[in-house]
C-alpha cells in the first residue's frame, strides 16, 4: 500500500494538556472531512498507522492520538499492562475529543472509528464527544453499563466476528438492543471471523492467539465503513 506523508503532531485535550498524534494527510485537503481513529492496545504503531494512511488515501483528515503516550508493544502480557494503566473514561472525553476538536477547528464534520480497545473507545466517545458526526466500531466494546445509549445522537456501525474469543457474539447481541432500544442509528455486521480480522499483522506464527486476518472479510468491512461514511460525513 501507498503511505501517505504523515507526521506527529501535537494538539490539546479538552483540559489543556497537551498529546501528541499522527495525523494523515489527504490529497485535496480543502473540503475532506475528518476521522479519528483509535489504536489497538499495540499502541501507535505501523500498523494503526497505515489505518490512517488508508483513510486519507479515501480523501479524509485523519488522526490517531496517542493514548499510551509513544508506548507500543508486540507482547500481549505487556499489551494488557498498557490496557490496564489507561484510564478510558480520561481516553474518551480527553484524548479522544481532543482530536476531534483538533479535526473540527479543519472541517465541518469528523467521524470516529476504532479497533479491538479503540472499538470499545468509539463506542464511549460516541456518549461524551457531542463534536462527533458518526462511528465505526471493530470488534470492542466497552462493559455495557458503561454506555448511555440515549446520548447516541448519530449514525453507527459495527465490525464483529463470530469467533471472536474476546467479545462473546451473545454481548454483542445485548449491545445491538441496547442502542436500537434507544433509538440509535445502528447497523451491525456479523462475519464468520475470528478477532482482529481486519489487523493485517494477525498473520503467521508471530500472530497473536486467537487473532486471525481475514482479507476478504477485512475488505467488506472497509468498503462498507468508506460506504458509510461516504454518506455520513460528505452531506
Amino acid at each position: 500500500m501507498k503511505q501517505s506523508a504523515g507526521s506527529m503532531i501535537t494538539f490539546s485535550r479538552p483540559d489543556g494538556q497537551q498529546i501528541q498524534g499522527y495525523l494523515a494527510t489527504p490529497q485535496k485537503l480543502e473540503g475532506a472531512p475528518g476521522i479519528v481513529v483509535i489504536q489497538e492496545w499495540w499502541g501507535v504503531n505501523e500498523q494503526i498507522r497505515g489505518v490512517a494512511d488508508r483513510l486519507a488515501q479515501a480523501g479524509y483528515l485523519a488522526l490517531v492520538p496517542d493514548l499510551f503516550r509513544g508506548k507500543t508493544t508486540v507482547e500481549e502480557a505487556e499489551a494488557h499492562h498498557l490496557l490496564d494503566g489507561l484510564d478510558f473514561g480520561d481516553a474518551a472525553t480527553q484524548d479522544v475529543r481532543g482530536a476531534v476538536q483538533y479535526l473540527k477547528q479543519q472541517t465541518a464534520k469528523v467521524g470516529v472509528t476504532g479497533f479491538c480497545m479503540g472499538g470499545a473507545l468509539t463506542l464511549l466517545a460516541l456518549c461524551n464527544v457531542p463534536e462527533v458526526s458518526a462511528g465505526v466500531a471493530w470488534y470492542g466494546f466497552p462493559p455495557l453499563e458503561y454506555i448511555d445509549a440515549s446520548k447516541i445522537k448519530v449514525p453507527v456501525i459495527g465490525h464483529w466476528a463470530t469467533q471472536d474469543e474476546f467479545f462473546a457474539a451473545e454481548t454483542v447481541d445485548a449491545l445491538e438492543s441496547k442502542l436500537k432500544d434507544a433509538n440509535v442509528d445502528v447497523e451491525f455486521y456479523r462475519y464468520l471471523a475470528h478477532h482482529g480480522f481486519a489487523n493485517e499483522e494477525a498473520v503467521g506464527p508471530g500472530r497473536i492467539a486467537r487473532t486471525q486476518f481475514d482479507p476478504v472479510w477485512s475488505q467488506r468491512a472497509w468498503d462498507r465503513t468508506l460506504t458509510f461514511f461516504g454518506r455520513t460525513l460528505w452531506k
